[in-house]
């Protein structure tokens, strides 16, 4: 996770995450990925089912009952364990975690817990009266999906309707006071679309963007050709910074980031070393702090069946299930290779991530992404747009 308003645009300096000790517990949400102890954030997959029929779903959702995913019994017990580990966030997302009725219960249970609570929707079935009762047991942010405008997203939802259904969701959101941002995911099919969604969230004032490098997962598998190039992706980074960087200098700050692509922070060091030097050398500090890419150990992945998995997008790899041992025994465990490989990742990447001059700021990129791709885990990510002048030491 990039924080193009963070870094691009000064939002966050080194001392505002050095005054809060720089630990999980302590920091706010908007500086937790600064974080040096690296408590997980985990995203729980509360449901598989799904109303809609996306075209790029990794987790391959259909709208049935799967009859394995964890009761609300077991979903407190998992919530539980998270927050006496010290996990500061707890996303829901699914399949559609709407589709769960024991949402609202659970959401309580984890924000009693000290727990912030956070949900990943499409946000079709966010009425007004769920957004007041979200808003009033202090939910702490809603991400909903956008794919662009109304043909565009109808037809990656698969669902006709599914934009206007979106639309209202987003809305009821903000109007009942929860902070509600947009979540795109950047394809060949729909990068053109990127200035549209700005101009959607200047209208509506939306204050958060979250814009998502494809990852090669369950239904995006397939998408692999439908990445964009390397000269693509600089172009549309650029575009985004550019965009974002108009927002402040009209006076009209929001929180933008880019998702699953670590190559983006050296890419936003370089760009900045050439337009403003000094910024750039904070920028620097703030990106060691980040560490990259952070999973199996900053992020990690609890799927609707209890599997626990390094982020939400590697599947095929589980370290234990939450009905057999705690999250925080799984998580510790380092007699499971992978998981102590993940944890010390940056001597175990190959080619020219482990030459390559910003791995203490990238973290090797995306292992899912390489062994989607290659076969091998320590590959080097294939969706790394670093030229090798760039990379060079």
């Amino acid at each position: 996770m990039i924080g193009i308003s963070k870094l691009y645009c000064g939002g966050v300096e080194p001392s505002d995450v050095l005054r809060y000790g720089a630990e999980s517990e302590k920091l706010p949400s908007h500086l937790l990925q600064f974080s040096k102890d690296k408590r997980p954030v985990v995203v729980w997959n509360a449901t598989r089912r799904c109303n809609l029929k996306c075209i790029h779903c990794y987790s391959s959702s259909q709208n049935v009952q799967y009859g394995y995913e964890l009761k609300t019994e077991e979903g407190k017990k998992l919530i539980a364990d998270l927050a006496a580990f010290g996990s500061p966030v707890i996303l829901f997302s699914g399949g559609e975690p709407l589709l769960r009725r024991d949402l609202p219960e659970l959401i309580q249970f984890a924000v009693e817990k000290g727990m912030r609570a956070v949900i990943s929707t499409n946000g079709t079935l966010i009425t007004r009266e769920k957004a007041t009762v979200f808003s009033k047991m202090g939910l702490s942010y809603v991400g909903i999906s956008i794919d662009g405008m109304k043909a565009t997203h109808d037809r990656f939802r698969g669902v006709k309707g599914a934009f206007d259904a979106t639309i209202r969701g987003i809305k009821n959101c903000r109007d009942a006071g929860i902070k509600v941002g947009v979540r795109f995911t950047i394809t060949k099919k729909n990068y053109t679309e990127i200035p549209a969604i700005f101009d959607f969230i200047e209208k509506e004032n939306i204050p958060r963007a979250c814009f998502y490098h494809l990852v090669y997962s369950g239904r995006g598998s397939a998408l692999v050709e439908e990445d964009l190039s390397h000269e693509e992706t600089r172009n549309v980074v650029d575009l985004i910074m550019d965009r974002t960087r108009d927002f402040f200098d009209r006076g009209m700050p929001k929180e933008i980031l880019t998702v699953d692509n670590h190559a983006d922070g050296p890419y936003v060091y370089l760009r900045l070393l050439r337009e403003d030097p000094e910024r750039a050398k904070e920028v620097l500090e703030l990106l060691k702090m980040n560490e990259g890419n952070s999973s199996g150990r900053g992020i990690g992945c609890v799927s609707w069946d209890g599997d626990v998995h390094a982020d939400q997008f590697w599947r095929n790899i589980a370290f234990g299930n939450v009905r057999k041992r705690p999250f925080s025994e799984i998580w510790t465990d380092t007699s499971n290779e992978l998981m102590a490989q993940l944890k010390d990742r940056k001597s175990h990447v190959r080619g020219r991530c482990a030459i390559c001059r910003w791995l203490d700021v990238c973290g090797g990129n995306f292992r899912a992404r390489s062994e989607a791709v290659t076969g091998d885990i320590w590959a080097p990510d294939p969706a790394c747009y670093l030229t090798d002048e760039e990379i060079e030491k």
